[in-house]
Protein backbone atom coordinates (compact mmCIF):
# COMPACT_ATOMS: atom_id res chain seq x y z
CA UNK A 1 0.00 0.00 0.00
CA UNK A 2 1.11 3.39 -0.46
CA UNK A 3 2.97 5.04 2.20
CA UNK A 4 0.37 7.67 3.36
CA UNK A 5 0.89 9.00 6.88
CA UNK A 6 -1.04 8.04 10.08
CA UNK A 7 -2.15 10.93 11.67
CA UNK A 8 -4.21 11.88 15.02
CA UNK A 9 -7.51 14.44 15.47
CA UNK A 10 -6.18 16.13 18.89
CA UNK A 11 -10.03 16.53 19.94
CA UNK A 12 -9.71 13.07 20.58
CA UNK A 13 -7.30 13.92 23.37
CA UNK A 14 -8.99 17.20 24.12
CA UNK A 15 -9.05 16.47 28.14
CA UNK A 16 -5.85 15.65 27.98
CA UNK A 17 -4.56 18.75 25.70
CA UNK A 18 -6.53 20.97 28.09
CA UNK A 19 -4.47 19.66 30.77
CA UNK A 20 -1.25 19.38 28.77
CA UNK A 21 -0.99 20.67 25.41
CA UNK A 22 2.63 20.03 24.49
CA UNK A 23 3.46 16.86 27.20
CA UNK A 24 0.60 15.17 25.17
CA UNK A 25 1.71 15.95 21.66
CA UNK A 26 5.28 14.18 23.11
CA UNK A 27 3.18 10.76 24.02
CA UNK A 28 1.07 11.22 20.36
CA UNK A 29 4.88 10.88 19.04
CA UNK A 30 5.94 8.29 20.72
CA UNK A 31 3.32 6.37 20.11
CA UNK A 32 4.39 6.59 16.04
CA UNK A 33 1.77 9.01 14.64
CA UNK A 34 3.50 11.05 11.88
CA UNK A 35 0.97 14.00 11.95
CA UNK A 36 -1.71 15.93 13.72
CA UNK A 37 -4.55 17.40 13.04
CA UNK A 38 -5.81 20.63 15.58
CA UNK A 39 -9.48 21.18 17.04
CA UNK A 40 -7.99 24.36 18.76
CA UNK A 41 -4.64 25.94 20.00
CA UNK A 42 -5.18 26.78 23.56
CA UNK A 43 -3.94 30.08 23.55
CA UNK A 44 -0.54 28.47 22.43
CA UNK A 45 1.65 30.64 19.94
CA UNK A 46 1.93 29.32 16.37
CA UNK A 47 5.49 30.17 16.39
CA UNK A 48 6.16 27.98 20.04
CA UNK A 49 3.54 24.89 18.65
CA UNK A 50 5.40 25.01 15.68
CA UNK A 51 8.93 24.65 17.40
CA UNK A 52 7.44 21.70 19.28
CA UNK A 53 5.80 20.13 16.57
CA UNK A 54 9.39 20.16 14.92
CA UNK A 55 11.39 19.44 18.08
CA UNK A 56 9.12 15.78 18.31
CA UNK A 57 9.29 14.93 14.38
CA UNK A 58 5.15 15.59 13.98
CA UNK A 59 3.85 17.32 11.03
CA UNK A 60 0.75 19.77 11.30
CA UNK A 61 -1.27 18.68 8.50
CA UNK A 62 -4.56 20.47 9.02
CA UNK A 63 -7.20 22.30 11.82
CA UNK A 64 -10.48 22.10 12.47
CA UNK A 65 -11.70 25.91 12.31
CA UNK A 66 -15.80 26.18 13.36
CA UNK A 67 -18.08 28.19 11.20
CA UNK A 68 -17.53 31.08 13.78
CA UNK A 69 -14.68 31.69 13.29
CA UNK A 70 -14.21 31.19 9.69
CA UNK A 71 -17.43 33.82 10.35
CA UNK A 72 -15.24 36.41 12.07
CA UNK A 73 -11.27 35.71 12.14
CA UNK A 74 -10.68 33.97 8.69
CA UNK A 75 -7.27 35.73 8.21
CA UNK A 76 -6.47 35.09 11.86
CA UNK A 77 -6.86 31.17 10.95
CA UNK A 78 -5.03 31.12 7.84
CA UNK A 79 -2.05 32.76 9.73
CA UNK A 80 -1.72 30.49 12.56
CA UNK A 81 -2.56 27.76 9.65
CA UNK A 82 0.67 28.95 7.26
CA UNK A 83 3.16 29.51 10.42
CA UNK A 84 2.48 25.75 11.58
CA UNK A 85 3.09 24.34 8.27
CA UNK A 86 -0.76 23.26 7.77
CA UNK A 87 -2.71 22.22 4.64
CA UNK A 88 -5.94 22.15 5.23
CA UNK A 89 -8.33 24.35 6.86
CA UNK A 90 -11.68 22.35 7.99
CA UNK A 91 -15.09 23.32 8.85
CA UNK A 92 -15.93 20.50 11.01
CA UNK A 93 -19.65 20.59 11.68
CA UNK A 94 -22.56 22.81 10.48
CA UNK A 95 -26.23 22.72 12.01
CA UNK A 96 -28.66 20.19 10.07
CA UNK A 97 -31.45 23.12 10.20
CA UNK A 98 -29.67 25.33 8.08
CA UNK A 99 -28.55 22.90 5.81
CA UNK A 100 -32.24 21.52 5.47
CA UNK A 101 -33.29 25.05 4.77
CA UNK A 102 -32.79 25.99 1.37
CA UNK A 103 -32.54 29.94 2.24
CA UNK A 104 -30.03 29.12 4.76
CA UNK A 105 -28.06 26.35 2.08
CA UNK A 106 -27.53 29.00 -0.54
CA UNK A 107 -26.44 31.05 2.58
CA UNK A 108 -24.27 28.56 4.07
CA UNK A 109 -22.80 27.61 0.33
CA UNK A 110 -22.08 31.05 -0.97
CA UNK A 111 -20.19 31.63 2.18
CA UNK A 112 -18.05 28.43 2.01
CA UNK A 113 -16.89 29.31 -1.84
CA UNK A 114 -15.52 33.10 -0.17
CA UNK A 115 -13.84 30.99 2.33
CA UNK A 116 -12.94 28.91 0.10
CA UNK A 117 -11.78 31.36 -2.12
CA UNK A 118 -9.57 33.34 0.36
CA UNK A 119 -7.90 30.52 1.84
CA UNK A 120 -6.82 28.84 -1.81
CA UNK A 121 -5.67 32.23 -2.71
CA UNK A 122 -3.51 31.76 0.70
CA UNK A 123 -1.82 28.68 -0.79
CA UNK A 124 -3.96 26.45 1.58
CA UNK A 125 -6.80 24.05 0.90
CA UNK A 126 -11.12 24.30 2.35
CA UNK A 127 -12.39 21.15 3.74
CA UNK A 128 -15.60 20.01 4.80
CA UNK A 129 -16.31 17.11 7.57
CA UNK A 130 -19.06 15.09 7.53
CA UNK A 131 -21.24 13.35 10.22
CA UNK A 132 -24.03 11.21 9.25
CA UNK A 133 -26.92 13.64 9.24
CA UNK A 134 -25.60 14.64 5.84
CA UNK A 135 -26.67 11.60 4.33
CA UNK A 136 -30.72 13.01 4.69
CA UNK A 137 -31.75 13.75 1.34
CA UNK A 138 -33.50 16.99 0.28
CA UNK A 139 -34.75 17.00 -3.21
CA UNK A 140 -33.27 13.31 -3.22
CA UNK A 141 -30.23 13.95 -3.00
CA UNK A 142 -27.81 14.10 -0.10
CA UNK A 143 -27.11 16.86 1.71
CA UNK A 144 -23.04 16.18 1.13
CA UNK A 145 -23.39 15.37 -2.04
CA UNK A 146 -25.93 18.55 -2.69
CA UNK A 147 -22.72 20.84 -0.53
CA UNK A 148 -20.60 19.10 -2.98
CA UNK A 149 -21.92 20.19 -5.97
CA UNK A 150 -22.40 24.09 -4.86
CA UNK A 151 -18.87 24.87 -4.47
CA UNK A 152 -16.11 24.33 -7.18
CA UNK A 153 -13.73 21.59 -5.71
CA UNK A 154 -10.56 24.06 -5.96
CA UNK A 155 -12.47 25.94 -3.36
CA UNK A 156 -13.88 22.81 -1.28
CA UNK A 157 -12.96 19.49 -0.93
CA UNK A 158 -13.78 16.45 1.81
CA UNK A 159 -12.55 15.10 4.82
CA UNK A 160 -14.53 12.15 4.83
CA UNK A 161 -15.29 10.39 8.14
CA UNK A 162 -15.35 7.00 7.38
CA UNK A 163 -17.57 6.09 10.62
CA UNK A 164 -20.63 8.64 9.81
CA UNK A 165 -20.48 7.70 6.16
CA UNK A 166 -21.39 3.79 7.69
CA UNK A 167 -23.38 5.45 10.24
CA UNK A 168 -25.16 7.35 7.52
CA UNK A 169 -26.41 3.87 5.72
CA UNK A 170 -23.48 3.73 2.92
CA UNK A 171 -20.53 1.76 2.08
CA UNK A 172 -17.42 3.71 2.80
CA UNK A 173 -15.29 2.49 -0.09
CA UNK A 174 -18.03 3.06 -2.33
CA UNK A 175 -18.41 6.27 -1.29
CA UNK A 176 -14.68 7.46 -0.78
CA UNK A 177 -14.51 6.46 -4.73
CA UNK A 178 -17.38 8.39 -5.79
CA UNK A 179 -15.44 11.10 -4.80
CA UNK A 180 -12.04 10.42 -5.71
CA UNK A 181 -9.63 12.99 -6.32
CA UNK A 182 -11.43 15.31 -3.73
CA UNK A 183 -10.92 13.53 -0.79
CA UNK A 184 -7.14 14.62 0.80
CA UNK A 185 -7.40 13.28 4.19
CA UNK A 186 -10.20 11.04 5.48
CA UNK A 187 -11.12 10.14 9.04
CA UNK A 188 -10.06 7.05 10.49
CA UNK A 189 -12.50 5.09 13.32
CA UNK A 190 -14.48 2.45 13.96
CA UNK A 191 -17.62 1.18 14.17
CA UNK A 192 -18.35 -1.27 17.55
CA UNK A 193 -20.70 -4.18 17.17
CA UNK A 194 -23.13 -3.12 19.22
CA UNK A 195 -27.13 -1.33 19.09
CA UNK A 196 -25.93 1.92 19.39
CA UNK A 197 -22.97 1.73 16.95
CA UNK A 198 -20.76 3.17 19.02
CA UNK A 199 -17.36 4.40 18.54
CA UNK A 200 -14.50 1.71 18.63
CA UNK A 201 -11.13 1.91 18.23
CA UNK A 202 -9.66 1.34 14.67
CA UNK A 203 -9.63 -2.82 14.02
CA UNK A 204 -11.97 -3.16 16.62
CA UNK A 205 -14.64 -3.11 15.18
CA UNK A 206 -17.19 -4.04 12.27
CA UNK A 207 -15.84 -1.89 9.75
CA UNK A 208 -13.87 -3.92 7.22
CA UNK A 209 -10.41 -1.24 7.57
CA UNK A 210 -7.91 -3.07 5.33
CA UNK A 211 -10.48 -2.92 1.98
CA UNK A 212 -11.36 0.41 2.75
CA UNK A 213 -7.68 1.87 2.84
CA UNK A 214 -7.10 0.31 -0.08
CA UNK A 215 -9.83 1.96 -1.65
CA UNK A 216 -8.74 5.36 0.26
CA UNK A 217 -5.45 4.49 -1.82
CA UNK A 218 -7.62 4.40 -5.14
CA UNK A 219 -9.30 7.41 -4.22
CA UNK A 220 -6.17 9.68 -3.79
CA UNK A 221 -5.97 10.01 -0.21
CA UNK A 222 -3.03 11.73 1.38
CA UNK A 223 -3.69 11.55 4.91
CA UNK A 224 -5.47 8.99 7.37
CA UNK A 225 -6.37 10.81 10.56
CA UNK A 226 -7.43 8.94 13.41
CA UNK A 227 -10.40 9.82 15.21
CA UNK A 228 -12.26 8.57 18.25
CA UNK A 229 -15.40 11.04 18.96
CA UNK A 230 -16.09 8.96 22.39
CA UNK A 231 -13.59 6.45 24.38
CA UNK A 232 -14.64 3.58 26.70
CA UNK A 233 -10.78 3.49 28.10
CA UNK A 234 -8.52 5.87 28.61
CA UNK A 235 -8.33 8.14 25.44
CA UNK A 236 -4.64 7.39 25.14
CA UNK A 237 -4.77 4.19 25.51
CA UNK A 238 -7.32 3.72 22.57
CA UNK A 239 -5.52 6.05 20.28
CA UNK A 240 -2.50 3.87 20.47
CA UNK A 241 -4.77 0.71 20.25
CA UNK A 242 -5.50 2.45 16.59
CA UNK A 243 -2.26 3.16 15.53
CA UNK A 244 -1.06 -0.46 16.91
CA UNK A 245 -3.54 -2.14 14.79
CA UNK A 246 -2.42 0.12 11.59
CA UNK A 247 1.04 -1.18 11.89
CA UNK A 248 -0.14 -4.44 12.18
CA UNK A 249 -1.67 -4.26 8.84
CA UNK A 250 1.25 -2.83 7.26
CA UNK A 251 -0.35 1.08 7.24
CA UNK A 252 1.64 3.37 9.95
Amino acid sequence: MANIPVGLQLYTLRNETAEDFLGTLAKVADMGYKTVEFAGYRDIPAKEMKKALDDLGLQAVSSHVGLQLLESELEKQIAYSQEIGAQYIICPWLDEKLLKNEGDFNKLMSDFRKYGQAINEAGLTFLYHNHAFEFEKVDGEYILDRMYQSVDPQHLQAELDLYWVKKGGLDPKEYLLSYKGRVPIVHVKDMADDAEQSFAEVGHGVIDYPSVLEAAVEAGVQYFMVEQDVCKRPPLESVKMSIDYLKSIGIA
